[in-house]
């Protein structure tokens, strides 16, 4: 059996994650619940982005929990933004 390289695993995975945003995105209503599993799908092609392509995944965990942190938070903030329409 051959095995995969690192990147090839993480590039089906983003391709699949992005079909799923696709498909998401026709079937869920609008409003904070879709807006939520699509910032999801969001944050975890950012993560796999962020571990895989630009080398996090050797680095200390320190630098890895930092950037998780931030992709999201980048996620919970555009989730807040979409959820604050409905309270205006």
């Amino acid at each position: 059996m051959m095995d995969r390289h690192p990147l090839e695993t993480t590039l089906i995975v983003l391709i699949g994650l992005a079909i799923a945003t696709l498909l998401a995105s026709r079937h869920l209503m609008a409003g904070p619940f879709g807006s939520a599993v699509l910032l999801g799908f969001a944050a975890l092609k950012g993560r796999r982005i962020v571990l895989d392509f630009l080398g996090l995944r050797a680095a200390p965990a320190v630098w890895r929990g930092l950037v998780t942190a931030w992709v999201l938070g980048v996620a919970s903030f555009a989730w807040a933004a979409s959820a604050a329409r409905l309270l205006i």
